[in-house]
């Protein structure tokens, strides 16, 4: 593992903690930190929604981690601390509440790309002060207005972004479809909220290379279930149904629905389900590895798996990851080849 002296900060103060763990799960969920200090260093005042960082090296000039104290307890000598990240506060609002907006004929977020709706969503809101837009960008492809019936009502602002980017899905060239992701980046000062392409798995450049021989340390192999009955919604209730009937009677049906508003006829539903099959087929592995290498690897970054099974191997999204800092330091990452089923932020599953 890679020599490095982690440092957190309790509102720009740094304090000694004995050990903590940082966990970011990815697919617009909050990142955690949760970590321990002494009971002296910690003192006898509230903690509540004070600002917490996380460098993973003290030389670092921007935290792995920017968040917030929402949950403490005390021991006789320790005090245990959990923050979550921008994301908890968007999801949250604070405390346990959830954060929402009303809108209706007066706010509303009609007419507006996806990326300037998320900035006005915000400012609606009011987490400006834990979310930044600076760098927040547009999705690929930009769509106009981003919803043919105007959202109303009192609605959870998590909810309306996963809406907003249900819409815009890159298709170009007739590559398999890839969607358009939101993550936070960190530019030293404040969360910024930023919208990504997913990665293409195959013209990206490698982040890092791990093999049994060099650096894993321990390897994980999931076969996921393959959805062999989808049933794809288009534009106007249109609707299309693809079966794969070998599958089915091999292995039972395994369903799946999902949505895509770019879709003008019941025929372009099923080649688009078509589509997804095949992309589930080739790509139906999925990895949790623990590592010796990658402390820095971020969210939607690509990776490469080398293995002595040809099927394993292969490149593969980041999607989360997780380190503990203790007397030694261990490092897990969740990666795949995540076919675009769409499935985080518009689809239903049945098991």
């Amino acid at each position: 593992m890679q020599q490095v002296t982690p440092r957190i900060t309790i509102n720009g103060v740094e304090v000694d903690f004995i050990q903590c763990q940082y966990k970011l799960p990815g697919i617009l969920s909050a990142a955690s930190l949760d970590f321990t200090l002494p009971l002296d260093i910690a003192g006898t005042e509230s903690l509540w929604n004070k600002e917490v960082t996380l460098y993973i090296d003290k030389g670092d000039s921007k935290p792995v981690f920017r968040g917030w104290i929402n949950r403490t307890k005390k021991t006789l000598n320790n005090i245990s601390i959990f923050a979550e990240d921008a994301l908890g506060y968007m999801i949250r609002g604070g405390a346990e509440s959830t954060a929402e907006v009303k809108l209706d004929e007066q706010d509303n977020l009609d007419g507006l790309t996806p990326g300037a709706a998320i900035i006005k969503l915000i400012n609606l809101a009011k987490l400006t002060d834990k979310v930044g837009t600076d760098f927040i960008g547009d999705t690929n492809p930009i769509v106009g207005s981003v919803q043919k019936t105007p959202i109303r009502g009192t609605k959870k602002v998590m909810d309306v972004i996963k809406t907003l980017l249900q819409k815009p899905i890159y298709l170009a060239d007739q590559d398999l479809p890839r969607i358009n992701i939101a993550k936070l980046v960190d530019d030293g000062s404040k969360s910024q909220l930023v919208i990504e392409l997913e990665a293409d798995l195959e013209n990206t450049n490698i982040s890092k290379v791990y093999t049994e021989e060099h650096n894993i340390v321990n390897l994980n192999i999931i076969e996921r279930k393959i959805p062999n009955y989808i049933v794809v919604n288009g534009n106007n209730n249109v609707k299309g149904t693809f079966s794969h009937d070998g599958a089915i009677t091999a292995l039972d049906r395994n369903y799946l629905t999902v949505t895509n508003n770019n879709l003008e006829s019941p025929a372009e539903c099923v080649e688009f389900g078509a589509r997804l099959y095949q992309a589930n087929i080739s790509n139906r592995y999925e990895y949790g590895i623990q590592v010796t290498e990658g402390l820095y690897l971020s969210e939607n970054e690509v990776i490469r798996i080398e293995t002595d099974n040809p099927k394993f191997s292969g490149n593969y999204r980041v999607v989360g990851k997780s380190i503990n800092f203790g007397d030694t330091i261990t490092l897990g990452i969740t990666i795949n080849r995540k076919p675009p089923t769409l499935a985080e932020y518009i689809s239903s599953r049945d098991n």
